[in-house]
């Protein structure tokens, strides 16, 4: 049984099979390879490209997609091991996980980190329990540690402006916030261009560091296919020559003590046309969506033809139903 909730579970080669197949299916008619197959689509927070995409691969491939909303029409889920369940959450995972794998073919789940403990945040806990307790295939729409569809799309983004992405510059650039947020997205878009075969450089203020495990397993993806990782709190010198600024807000470091204001300590870290312009003249901008304009990127950058993140958006679509193939299809 194939689970798809980190980018460990495609590793290098895998990676470039599904995104082989979403651009192929891309170029041509949809295919109608999920007939019968009924996904469970378990959202414990907000989605707005999360929902339709994957409710749009699984109708457009013929098959249907379940929602449910925890606590929202959904009871409240427990996830602890021996939680003495006294609280508002009414089920846990041991008994809905697998109960849900008696009507379904596969179950998908959305939940965001607690952005607390790093540590923790990095075990994974919510979308582990489905992996533990379910019989079905589980996929990740957003975890805790990662976000391997957002990754998947996005490099796809970047090979179908270059054609290929074999030691293509790529900037994981920090952007401020009104408020810490989970590193997953940035996570995966560093492993993922690392499996790529990118050279990405991360550039964030100091005390931004990203987990010391994902760091590692992304010098791991880049020492397979080529590419490289490299990590600086010198943003300008991370931008020279770079054909991709990819700009991101998270928390930071939860073991260094930073409190939630740091978020807004740097304004300087606001992506501007000035930022790009540092870059390659063919550079392309992307983000993951939602984004707070003028608070982590600039209209003039948003609004500038290089700016690639509605791409990224319908790139959630192909590279979910490759993925969901995968899984539940063995392909």
């Amino acid at each position: 049984m194939r689970h798809a909730t980190h980018i460990a579970d495609l590793g290098v080669e895998g990676l470039e099979a599904v995104l082989s197949q979403a651009l192929a299916w891309k170029r041509g008619p949809h295919p109608k390879h999920l007939v019968e197959k009924i996904l469970g689509l378990v959202f414990f927070n907000p989605s707005l490209r999360t929902r339709s995409s994957f409710e749009a691969v699984m109708l457009r491939g013929g098959g249907h997609a379940v929602v449910l909303e925890v606590g929202g029409g959904v009871w409240k889920l427990e996830d602890r091991e021996g939680a003495v369940m006294d609280s508002d959450r009414s089920e846990h995972l041991k008994e809905a996980v697998p109960v849900l794998g008696r009507f379904l073919d596969g179950l998908a789940v959305r939940t965001f980190a607690a952005n607390v403990d790093d540590d923790a945040d990095n075990a994974d806990p919510v979308i582990s329990g489905f992996r533990k307790y379910s019989s079905v295939p589980v996929i990740s729409m957003e975890s805790a540690r990662e976000h391997p569809c957002q990754g998947l799309a996005d490099i796809l983004t970047a090979r179908e402006t270059f054609g290929s992405t074999k030691q293509l510059p790529v900037t994981l650039a920090w952007a401020p916030h009104i408020k810490p947020l989970p590193k997953a997205v940035p996570n995966s878009f560093l492993l993922s261009a690392a499996a790529a075969g990118c050279e990405v450089r991360v550039a964030h203020p100091k005390g931004f560091d990203l987990h010391p495990s994902v760091l590692a397993e992304a010098e791991r993806y880049a020492s397979e296919s080529g590419g490289s990782v490299s990590i600086t709190h010198d943003l300008d010198a991370a931008l020279s020559d770079s054909r991709v600024v990819y700009a991101k807000a998270w928390g930071p470091a939860t073991r260094l003590g930073l409190g939630p204001e740091n978020v807004k300590a740097h304004p300087e870290w606001l992506t501007s046309r000035a930022h790009m312009e540092k870059a390659s003249k063919d550079a392309i901008f992307m983000h993951c969506l939602p984004v707070r304009r003028n608070v982590e990127v600039s209209d003039e950058v948003l609004d500038h033809a290089s700016c690639r993140v509605v791409d990224e958006a319908e790139n959630r679509f192909h590279v979910q139903r490759a993925l969901v193939d995968w899984v539940l299809n063995g392909k």
